[in-house]
């Protein structure tokens, strides 16, 4: 996956899309062992669905990867993600102008 997210990118995070999160989406989430921070992953299954390193998403949760594989703490290290925890979907670069416009939902799709 190639990142998407750059240090200075200002986001637009919707926390009332008034849809179901979708593979795919990019979420602001809680961090699972830092709740005072927030995560920027990618949705990459849904609850029910199988999991990319074995086993299924369990109910009420997502399955999150980040777009530097090499590098990125996610589900791999700290396990699904409630989706009470996600803050909202980021849809949105408004910032810096050269990269301005919607943030691309269709890796996992």
């Amino acid at each position: 996956m190639r990142p998407e997210f750059e240090p200075g990118d200002h986001l637009y995070v919707d926390p009332r899309s008034g849809r179901a999160v979708e593979r795919g989406d990019v979420v602001a989430t809680r961090d699972p062992e830092r709740p005072d921070r927030l995560l920027l992953k990618r949705v990459a299954a849904l609850a029910g669905e199988p999991r990319p390193d074995g086993g299924v998403v369990p109910a009420g949760s997502v399955y999150l990867l980040g777009d530097r594989a090499d590098a990125s703490r996610d589900s791999r290290s700290f396990g699904p993600v409630p989706t009470s925890a996600l803050v909202g979907v980021v849809w949105f670069r408004y910032a810096p102008a050269a990269r301005r416009g919607p943030v691309p939902t269709d890796t996992f799709k």
